[in-house]
């Protein structure tokens, strides 16, 4: 990747896409096209200070890249319907699913290489383990449309016979870091749990409904949004074999890990109160998740990952605590 590609970033107001932007201008590329719905406001903010040359709707990318045709070097695609308590699936479909597909054909079409968002999500409860191992995909069965519309891409993709001349379709799991300020309900229990600190002294925790954990001790693999970021920067600038990748630390925690690291960050005393699991996503929560890293560590992946306690120190510190964007 050369500093003045044209690189295409989908989702560039989002959380992710917003720190890839951030990123990206960071290594010297400044030659961007931010792909979103910029109407929200509450977004803004993410992309203050950063150099792109173009923002296009996400309605009229493709209408845009007919009159730029060539111009586009790489794609990001980040851009989805993240919300997991949406149960209307053809929500999911249209962005999760038929807009991928769309970005998926321009990116065959003219030999684009392409790196796209999938999700842990996709998981579901775990029967199959947490491997990217692309002989599972078909039996995933997710927990909610959101994971379902992630997952049938992903089946969708591997049975492709033309391709991107790269692809790679990221699993995130538990992303936590700046630039979520606007997800609400969404953000990561970081977020929530701090701002709950700061108000109240205290942090609220759903209580376990599954005799086999202890309250609290629902485990996840949090992960660090630079590490997301730079794992996905360095699939495209290195190209390995296509397929699937996930994208955690493959070392779970517990939320119980999470909030004595906020509380100790902030050195107050750690008071925890457990509540219920909200009913209409109890039947759907995962109480494990942890990512098999080993095909990425294989195809030559090399950076650290930073443990939990680094990286709610440096999202706490110096970010939440100065309302900060990166």
């Amino acid at each position: 990747m050369q500093k003045n590609d044209v690189i295409a970033v989908t989702g560039a107001a989002g959380f992710i896409g917003s720190y890839l932007t951030g990123y990206l201008n960071k290594l010297g590329f400044e030659k961007l096209v931010l792909v979103d719905d910029f109407s929200d406001e509450h977004k803004a903010p993410n992309l203050l200070g950063k150099k792109f040359l173009h923002k296009v709707h996400r309605e009229q990318f493709f209408d845009w890249y007919e009159k730029h045709p060539g111009l586009i070097k790489y794609i990001f695609h980040l851009g989805a319907r993240t919300d997991t308590t949406e149960m209307d699936y053809a929500v999911h479909k249209r962005w999760n699913f038929d807009y991928s597909k769309d970005v998926w054909e321009l990116c065959t079409q003219n030999k684009i290489p392409l790196v796209y968002a999938s999700s842990a999500a996709t998981y579901g409860n775990g029967e199959h383990g947490y491997t990217d191992s692309h002989d599972v995909v078909n039996a995933l069965q997710p927990l909610n449309p959101y994971g379902e519309s992630k997952n049938n891409f992903d089946i969708w993709a591997l049975e492709q016979k033309h391709t991107p001349p790269f692809w790679a379709g990221v699993k995130f799991f538990n992303v936590y870091g700046p630039n979520e300020y606007h997800k609400g309900r969404m953000a990561s229990v970081i977020f929530h749990a701090y701002k709950q600190i700061k108000s109240s002294g205290k942090v609220k925790l759903f209580r376990s409904h599954n005799p086999a954990y202890k309250d609290g001790e629902q485990i996840r693999d949090f992960v660090f949004v630079n590490d997301v970021v730079s794992i996905c920067y360095w699939l495209m600038e290195k190209q390995p074999a296509n397929g699937l990748y996930n994208a955690g630390t493959g070392k779970a925690r517990t939320f119980l890990d999470l909030v004595k690291a906020i509380f100790s960050t902030l050195q107050i005393p750690e008071n925890i109160e457990f509540i219920d699991t909200p009913a209409d996503i109890r039947d759907k929560y995962q109480y494990f998740t942890e990512a098999d890293m080993s095909k990425l560590l294989k195809a030559g992946y090399d950076k650290p990952f930073l443990s939990l306690e680094e990286g709610v120190k440096e999202y706490v510190s110096h970010y939440l605590v100065k309302n900060k964007y990166y």
